[in-house]
């Protein structure tokens, strides 16, 4: 199986320096203001992109590709734990990423921005494992 995994690692290259680049910044900063809004946009990328290569990633676990394209995306990420591609721990965080992002999708204010930033560096790294277990699946 050949799951092409390019997009989903740029955007979590930008996120890890639009990250980076609010790091530098104080609140108030237009500067700061756009980091983060890029910061947001990546994230929301980040999660749609693992969640759909993830799907894709599954498939062998399942009779039929379609049993595999119905899944909703907590589904995704808890058969992803069931069948040990993540760990139980990261299950948790994906569907609490999903939930933050549920919670606030339609308040894109600061408290949106800022809950998000909070989630960021955990984010980036469960992204970052999660790209390498969808690339593992290449040779299956």
């Amino acid at each position: 199986m050949n799951i092409n995994t390019d997009h989903l690692n740029r955007c979590i290259s930008t996120l890890r320096s639009a990250w980076e680049g609010l790091q530098q910044r104080e609140p108030g900063d237009v500067m700061y203001d756009i980091y983060r809004a890029a910061c947001v946009k990546e994230f929301e990328l980040v999660l749609e992109q693992s969640g759909r290569l993830l799907k894709k990633r599954l498939r062998p676990y399942f009779a039929s590709n379609r049993q595999a394209d119905q899944l909703y995306f907590n589904d995704i990420f808890r058969y992803a734990a069931r069948h040990c591609l993540i760990s139980d721990d990261a299950c948790e965080r994906w569907l609490e990423y999903r939930d933050a992002r549920n919670e606030t999708a339609h308040e894109y204010g600061e408290h949106f921005a800022e809950r998000t930033l909070e989630l960021l560096p955990q984010f980036i790294a469960d992204a970052d494992a999660l790209a390498g277990v969808i690339e593992e699946g290449r040779d299956d």
